[in-house]
C-alpha cells in the first residue's frame, strides 16, 4: 500500500516532515522485530460475522439516515454560514482488508493562517459552532451513510488515516479483518500504565476481531451509548487539540505516538533538521 505519494484525500496534509522521518526510522529499526514477536491473530468466523452483522448494520443505518435527514440539512446550512464552502470535510480512511474509502464529516474549522502563511493549530481554528458539533459528535452523524454503503459498521475498530497501515506490524494490521466502526469501546484492562494509548487501542481492536459476536456487539452498543452521553472528557474533542499520530513501535513491540517516540528517541528527533 503506497501512502507516500499523497494520492489519498486529506492524508498528506496532516503528516509533518518530522513525523514521517520518525516513522521511517522506526520502520527500519523496529518493525521487523515487532513482527517477529507479535502474536498471531485468529479472526472469528460465524454466521453472524458473515451475514447477520451486515444485515443489522444496513437496516439500522437506513432508519437512522432517514431520521437524520432534516437534522443534517440544518447542520449543512449552519456549516455553510459558519465556515463557507465546502460544507463537507473528506478524508481517505483505511477500511476492511486495507481498502480505502472516503469518510465525510461536516467541517468545523476555518482556514486562518499565521504570518508565514501556515495554518494555525486546530485548537485556534475550530469555530464556536464547530465546538458544539464536535462536543456532541454531531459532525460524525454522516458516518451512518458510510455504514449504509457498507464501508463501515456500527461497531468495529475506528477507521484510521491510510498512512497508519504501513506503520503497523502484521498483528495490528489484522484490525482491518473486519469493517471499521463508529466506535470500538475499550473492554481490555491493562496493568502497564506506561503503554501508549495507541497500543491499548490496537490490542482492544484485535480482541474484538477475535471475539466478535452478536452479544459482543450488543454490549459494545451499550458502552457506545454511555460514551455518547458521558460529558466527561468532551472538552479535548470540542477544542480540537492537536493529535499525536501513531508512528511505529519501540524495541519491545509497543505502539508509539509521535509524542512518545519523541521522548524515547530524543537524539534522533532533535537531530532532525527538516523544514516544515
Amino acid at each position: 500500500m503506497d501512502t507516500a505519494n499523497g494520492k489519498y484525500i486529506g492524508n498528506s496534509s496532516i503528516i509533518s516532515s518530522k513525523e514521517e522521518a520518525m516513522a521511517e526510522m522506526l520502520r527500519k529499526k523496529n518493525l521487523v522485530k515487532s513482527n517477529e514477536i507479535a502474536g498471531e491473530v485468529h479472526p472469528r468466523v460465524s454466521f453472524y460475522t458473515k451475514y447477520g452483522k451486515r444485515t443489522i448494520d444496513f437496516w439500522v443505518a437506513l432508519v437512522v439516515c432517514i431520521i437524520l435527514v432534516p437534522f443534517n440539512f440544518v447542520f449543512a446550512i449552519c456549516t455553510y454560514f459558519d465556515v463557507g464552502r465546502p460544507i463537507l470535510y473528506k478524508q481517505s480512511r483505511c477500511g476492511m482488508d486495507g481498502r480505502s474509502f472516503i469518510l465525510y464529516k461536516f467541517r468545523n474549522m476555518n482556514e486562518k493562517k499565521d504570518g508565514d502563511g501556515e495554518l494555525l493549530p486546530a485548537s485556534q481554528r475550530v469555530t464556536k459552532f464547530g465546538k458544539i458539533m464536535r462536543k456532541y459528535s454531531l459532525d460524525e452523524l454522516l458516518n451512518f451513510v458510510s455504514v449504509l454503503k457498507g464501508d463501515m459498521s456500527l461497531i468495529g475498530p475506528r477507521p484510521l488515516p491510510m498512512f497508519f497501515h504501513d506503520r503497523m506490524n502484521v498483528r495490528h494490521q489484522m484490525r482491518e479483518a473486519v469493517r471499521p466502526g463508529l466506535e470500538c469501546p475499550r473492554v481490555l484492562k491493562f496493568a502497564d500504565k506506561n503503554l501508549c494509548q495507541y497500543h491499548i487501542q490496537f490490542e482492544n481492536d484485535i480482541w474484538y476481531v477475535e471475539n466478535i459476536s452478536f452479544l459482543t456487539d450488543l454490549k459494545m452498543c451499550a458502552l457506545l451509548v454511555k460514551m455518547v452521553f458521558d460529558m466527561n472528557g468532551r472538552g479535548n474533542r470540542a477544542g480540537g487539540n492537536a493529535v499525536s499520530y501513531f508512528v511505529g513501535y519501540d524495541e519491545q513491540g509497543h505502539a508509539l505516538s509521535m509524542n512518545a517516540a519523541k521522548e524515547l528517541y530524543k537524539d534522533f528527533f532533535y537531530g532532525l533538521d527538516i523544514g516544515e
